[in-house]
């Protein structure tokens, strides 16, 4: 563990220069002393790390030096070949640079692993696009991909919910979730937001650059952006009695319907049935979804849910009497 700790801080401030200590110790995720202990270790072994002392002080390799060490364990190499998912990169015109990467890669591995790395892409396949559906258009990727790398402006003729505009874009990066891609960007002085590449009707890279701002992070803007999406999602709640099965079927409609069922399930006065909370996005929307439950869920609030499930099946079964 101490061996590939020392490691790690070494490929760290060999990649990213002056590192402080706090950070150090978060990215290893140990404690400020343990930093310094390994620290003192690197140096005592003949690798020149720098200390900087004050408030903007931190950790960094003497300028120009760079260690020879950058061998990759079995598992490594096997993580590497699973990781490189086919589909998104032959998307984003990577494919032949990923298999080329993957050929260099297996010809440095000793003889012993290359079967081994060989071998997971053969038995774990990873498929991004949910059931039912196929992969959303992506005319637009490669370019937009080359002005995210570059930091060059785009014009865009995009189509949402409330119409078609023209906007021009600050590409910050791009995301693949289920099989959709979006890019999120910034327009003048607005926050970021996140579009649906598929949505996008015509777009024209400009020979303009932007600043990208150094404190963005995708990653955080995209954890952030999903949590309060599917926080305003769901507007209403409704109560059900739902049966052992219905319980079930619940889960199909959406894990934060399935968790809320989950933590609010309890024995219903009825044998048999379990009542449970759970949200909705809307009377309208929660009859398609909870007509599929069939004689399994019962709705018990609230009382237009209830009215319009009542008012369709009399209609459908006035359709097939």
């Amino acid at each position: 563990m101490r061996a590939s700790r020392l490691l790690s801080i070494l490929m760290l401030l060999q990649s990213r220069g002056r590192l402080s200590a706090q950070t150090l110790a978060e990215e290893l995720e140990v404690s400020v002393r343990t930093v310094y202990r390994d620290v003192d270790e690197l140096s005592a072994s003949g690798v020149p790390v720098w200390a900087d002392r004050g408030r903007l002080g931190g950790f960094q390799l003497q300028p120009g030096w760079r260690t020879r060490v950058d061998g990759l364990t079995a598992p490594e190499a096997q993580a590497m070949f699973l990781g490189g998912l086919p589909g998104p990169a032959a998307e984003l015109g990577l494919g032949e640079a990923m298999a080329s990467a993957q050929l260099k890669l297996l010809a440095a591995l000793p003889d012993g692993w290359r079967e081994d790395a060989r071998r997971v892409s053969t038995r774990f396949h990873v498929d991004p696009i949910d059931w039912y559906r196929g992969p959303a258009a992506t005319d637009h990727l490669p370019a937009i991909a080359q002005a995210v790398w570059g930091e060059r402006r785009l014009a865009v003729r995009y189509e949402s919910w409330n119409g078609v505009s023209q906007r021009r874009l600050d590409p910050l990066g791009l995301a693949l979730k289920a099989g959709v891609w979006y890019v999120v960007a910034a327009s003048g002085s607005q926050a970021p937001r996140t579009y649906r590449l598929s949505n996008i009707l015509e777009l024209a890279v400009i020979d303009e650059r932007f600043v990208r701002p150094e404190a963005f992070d995708l990653a955080a803007y995209w954890a952030a952006s999903t949590r309060r999406f599917e926080a305003g999602l769901y507007r209403d709640q409704a109560v059900l009695r739902v049966t052992a099965r219905g319980m079930k079927q619940l889960r199909a409609l959406g894990q934060a319907i399935a968790d809320a069922a989950e933590q609010s399930a309890r024995a219903d006065a009825v044998p048999g049935w379990q009542r449970v909370t759970v949200p909705i996005e809307s009377v309208e929307h929660a009859v398609g979804q909870l007509l599929r439950l069939g004689p399994d869920a019962q709705v018990l609030k609230p009382v237009a849910l209830r009215q319009r499930l009542t008012d369709t099946i009399a209609a459908m079964a006035a359709l097939y009497a």
